[in-house]
């Protein structure tokens, strides 16, 4: 699912111990940074025996259950040691963090043996070999990298930090833990004493008080957030750590665009079996407006501006539990409206069925949301990282506005609305940021109305 990808968590077993599984048929839920997936079981059998315990995160290439299957040679009794029994490696998202992209691999099916190519199946399930990407002598995950960079850690400090992941692999926690103990500028390699016998100790600062931020009451509820929600809370305030955000507003009169769908929406639900709603549209025209300016379809690494060559849409959804995901729209720009109506409309509702795929959720340049389906009429949306603007688009009202004629100006009641867009101000200056919102309102104001879909 990903070569970044590196462990993900059981969420829920679906197969109890002593149930019969067909091929395909979902064995186990798991959660990664971004989705939640079903795993299938790569064979029909009976499972037998669990690895891994509910909420317990797994490495790629671990075996996490194991299948009697029919077949000579393949009889095995419950209380059978694994090790001469089959195991089948089941493919597992791994955790995907925000400034990585990720690409699909095939899986490999050998008999009843499933593997992630990259990985090996293993005999024996107590003694578990790891694969890992090594960068020169140590692995570090992209992540790592990227915090490494913005607070200018050395190679030298980030080799000597230990790291408390799989096989010593250095993770996010290990990384922040180091920054907040890190005083006075000294390195790690300068303050820490490694022996052989005992682990590298980090000086610690001295105590502080903590005032709360927050206090409860009698009657007060605390609610935990859940592990979607813990995820968005970092990533917003990432995002706000990370860009220096400002906004612009325009506002557009999209009569001709409401008239338009009012009059094409019947007949296109009788041949297309499905609704045309305003998000396509809109979509349709951020892209025609990101081929005129592409300058904001960027993102910053460093000093370094990377001009993306695609234009992948990301399209906010809120999901029934509350939460919010950004499935992404992969070259828009390359779709008619009817192929954009068909993968919004299918992007939508498979993320209200919780059926997005880690992909669904990978290669965004550009995110757009819409907040007047809540009735809202315009809203400053926070940057979604690594990307470097997001555009909103307010409820349409009825409105009276002044329109220019050639017998002079005059009153009427015109369908209004509100767009905004929020940008990173390393990148994006003003004047491009509001020359381009003006151009998307300026492609929806100039509908034609005779246009054939």
């Amino acid at each position: 699912m990903g070569e970044s990808v590196s462990e993900a968590t059981v969420t829920k077993w679906v197969k109890e111990i002593g149930e019969m599984i067909e091929e395909d048929e979902a064995i186990v839920e798991i959660a990664t940074d971004k989705v939640d997936s079903d795993v299938p079981s790569p064979v029909k059998g009976k499972l037998i025996k669990k690895f891994f315990e509910e909420n317990q995160i797994v490495q790629v290439g671990e075996a996490i259950a194991l299948l009697e299957i029919e077949g000579e040679g393949s009889a095995v009794e419950e209380n059978a040691d694994p090790v001469n029994a089959e195991i089948a490696t089941a493919p597992v998202a791994e955790s995907v963090t925000e400034q990585e992209e990720q690409t699909e691999e095939p899986f490999i099916e050998e008999d009843n043996k499933m593997t992630i190519p990259g990985t090996e199946l293993l005999e024996e399930p107590s003694v578990q070999e790891k694969t890992t990407i090594h960068s020169g002598a140590r692995f570090y995950s992209p992540l790592v990298k990227n915090i490494a960079q913005e607070e200018g850690l050395s190679q030298e400090e980030l080799d000597n930090i230990p790291g408390t992941g799989a096989e010593g692999r250095l993770t996010k926690q290990d990384v922040l833990g180091y920054l907040s103990n890190r005083t006075g500028g000294k390195s790690f390699a300068a303050s820490a004493v490694k022996t052989t016998e005992q682990p590298a100790t980090i000086p610690m600062p001295p105590k502080t008080t903590v005032t709360p931020v927050g206090t409860t009451s009698a009657g007060d509820e605390i609610i935990e957030m859940d592990r979607m929600r813990k995820l968005i809370a970092d990533h917003m305030v990432h995002s706000v750590k990370t860009s220096p955000h400002v906004a612009s507003f325009v506002e557009a009169d999209v009569t001709n665009l409401v008239n338009w769908r009012n009059k094409v929406k019947d007949s296109y639900k009788k041949r297309e079996g499905e609704n045309i709603t305003f998000t396509p549209i809109f979509i349709e025209a951020i892209s025609k407006a990101l081929k005129d300016f592409p300058m904001v379809n960027v993102s910053i690494d460093g000093h370094n501006i990377i001009k993306k060559k695609n234009i992948n849409i990301g399209m906010a959804a809120a999901l029934p539990s509350g939460n919010l995901i950004v499935p992404v729209i992969k070259n828009a720009d390359q779709l008619s409206l009817v192929g954009l109506s068909k993968a919004v409309n299918d992007l939508a509702h498979r993320s209200r069925a919780n059926q997005l795929k880690p992909d669904d959720t990978q290669g965004g340049t550009f995110t757009f949301t819409n907040i007047g389906a809540f009735g809202n009429i315009m809203g400053v949306p926070i940057i979604n990282q690594p990307q470097a603007a997001i555009l909103a688009v307010g409820t349409i009202k009825k409105r009276p506005a002044v329109l220019e004629t050639e017998h002079g100006d005059v009153i009427a009641i015109r369908h209004m609305m509100y767009l905004s867009m929020s940008y990173d101000h390393r990148i994006i200056d003003g004047a491009l940021g509001g020359t381009f919102l003006k151009r998307v309102a300026d492609y929806l104001e100039e509908w034609d109305m005779n246009r054939v879909i």
